[in-house]
Parts: structure tokens; C-alpha cells; sequence
């Protein structure tokens, strides 16, 4: 099953392509790295998969082939935007009971459960919560609505690192007991390296990299060396990125599997993700998408 498909997806505003020529099938079960620049389309992605726009172009269908904004979809999927749309006015008390009756499906015991082991003060304005608070409380009315897919836009942001790791955290642990998949959008690849296990990048508005984390670092190593050799390798290896530090060369290239040669002087390593994700990016024209042949240029 997949929890997003998109074929041939564009928006436009005016005459700017936010998103254009996207294609792309999540699969059910990940906690899915939605990774780019700013402006690179991640925010215009979402609110067409949670149908809060239209597409100008192509289809975009979640959980299995469903219309985005659909009363089935609206009901499978929790949405934490990057502002964190609460009421401010309203208690923390209040804000549950509104989100109650919104929602098709609702566990009200699960999200007074989650309130009281934050520590939220149940009858504090929701204005007067600190910007780490106010995301956990967003956090908590998504999980209560008991979704099949948890779609999280941006919503560190604004959060200083203690209220990031805690985010993070209770986020993981709210997967494990639930299993529900996540796409989590950010710019910031240290917050997602050690929680995702699929990844998409989007740069300038398309789909630059899709697929599982473990097979793209397979696919993917450093080449250390001299930097009179650099010239020589890069043109064996065509590197997805090289560059030179005083006597040092670094080239991040493709690879067929663990026992291609290595060449005469250089050194191999592996990849993290955060350098994977940051080589493709400094190169649009380099893509990685699921299949026999991994990378090619665009």
C-alpha cells in the first residue's frame, strides 16, 4: 500500500511552478524524510496531499488511492502545519474538546493521557504555552484522531533543541505503539537522520532523490585521496560531488556494490545521510530515483 502517489504532479501560482513534473509512490510502513531547500516545493507537496489545494497539473492520490481532502482521507491522516493552527484564546481543555468534535474519529482518553504526561496545564489559554508546548499540543490532537499517515510540516521550526528532542522523541515513541507512517518535512537533515528510513528530495520544485535510506547509502560512498589524483578518479567514477581541501580529495560517487574497486590512492567510506542529502542538493541536475540504474543526470 501506498500512504502518497503522486504522477506527473505540478502547481503553479500565477506564472511560478511551486511543483512541477513529480512523480513518486511512498510506501506504507516508512517514516519518510521530506528533505529541500527553502522554496523547494515541500510545503505546496503536503497541502496538496492533505487537499488544503488543487493541482494544476498531473494526480495525487494518499492512502491507497484516495481523492486528497476527501471525508476518508480527512480522517486518515493528522496534519501538524508549521504554525501550529491552535486556537490561542481557548484552554488546553477547550482546544481537545473543539478538536473532539471536529474530528470523525476521535480517542479523548489517549489525548488527556498524552496532556497529563507532558505536563500541560489543562486550563492555561493556549497562547500562553511556550512555542515547544504549543507543538505538542498540535502533536497530540493529530495522534488522537488515530491516523494511518502522520503528516508533519516543518514543525521544529520554531523550537529551541531541548523542546526538539523532546518532540522527536515522544514522536517515535507515538510510532512504535501505533505504527502508523510519517512524512516529515524539514531542511534541517540532522533532525531527521536518526528517525527516517525513507527519503525524498525536492529541489527547485522536483523530485531530485526518493527511496529507502539503508539501499541509498548502500548505493552511495567518500572517496578520500590526493588531490592530484582527483581529476583522473572523477573522470573514471563520475562523482555525484567532488571537491578539494589543500592536498585532500573527497568524491561522493555511485557505487554497483560493496566489492567495486577502489581506485589507486584513495580510500573508501561510507556515507551519512546528511552528506548525501547536501551533494545532491548543491547539483539539481543529479537525480537518484528507485531502480536498476540509481543515479543519472537530468
Amino acid at each position: 500500500m501506498s500512504v502518497l502517489e503522486a504522477c506527473n504532479l505540478g502547481r503553479r501560482y500565477r506564472r511560478t511552478w511551486a511543483l512541477r513534473e513529480f512523480s513518486v509512490a511512498v510506501p506504507a510502513g516508512h517514516v519518510v524524510a521530506l528533505v529541500g531547500p527553502n522554496g523547494a516545493g515541500k510545503t505546496t507537496l503536503l497541502h496538496l496531499a492533505v487537499g488544503l489545494t488543487a493541482a494544476t497539473k498531473g494526480t495525487v492520490r494518499v492512502l491507497d488511492g484516495l481523492q486528497p481532502g476527501c471525508a476518508d482521507a480527512l480522517a486518515g491522516i493528522g496534519f501538524v502545519a508549521q504554525d501550529a493552527p491552535l486556537y490561542r484564546y481557548l484552554s488546553v481543555t477547550d482546544m481537545l474538546h473543539l478538536a473532539g468534535n471536529l474530528n470523525r474519529s476521535w480517542d479523548a482518553q489517549a489525548a488527556s493521557s498524552r496532556i497529563a504526561s507532558l505536563g500541560l496545564p489543562r486550563d492555561k489559554k493556549v497562547g500562553a504555552l511556550s512555542g515547544g508546548q504549543q507543538a505538542q499540543l498540535a502533536l497530540t490532537i493529530a495522534l488522537a484522531k488515530r491516523p494511518r499517515l502522520l503528516i508533519l510540516d516543518e514543525p521544529l521550526a520554531r523550537l529551541d533543541p531541548l523542546a526538539r528532542h523532546e518532540f522527536m522523541s515522544l514522536l517515535m515513541a507515538a510510532v512504535a505503539e501505533d505504527g502508523l507512517s510519517v512524512i516529515f518535512s524539514s531542511h534541517v537533515v540532522a533532525e531527521l537522520e536518526r528517525v527516517a528510513d525513507y527519503l525524498v528530495v525536492l529541489n527547485g520544485g522536483r523530485l531530485q532523490v526518493a527511496g529507502e535510506v539503508d539501499d541509498l547509502l548502500a548505493a552511495h560512498r567518500v572517496l578520500t585521496g590526493p588531490a592530484d589524483l582527483a581529476a583522473a578518479a572523477a573522470g573514471q567514477l563520475n562523482p555525484v560531488r567532488s571537491s578539494v581541501a589543500g592536498a585532500q580529495a573527497h568524491l561522493l560517487c555511485r557505487t554497483s556494490g560493496p566489492g567495486e574497486p577502489v581506485p589507486s590512492g584513495f580510500l573508501a567510506q561510507p556515507v551519512s545521510l546528511e552528506e548525501l542529502v547536501l551533494a545532491y542538493l548543491r547539483d539539481p541536475s543529479v537525480v537518484a530515483l528507485p531502480g536498476p540504474e540509481l543515479a543519472v543526470r537530468a
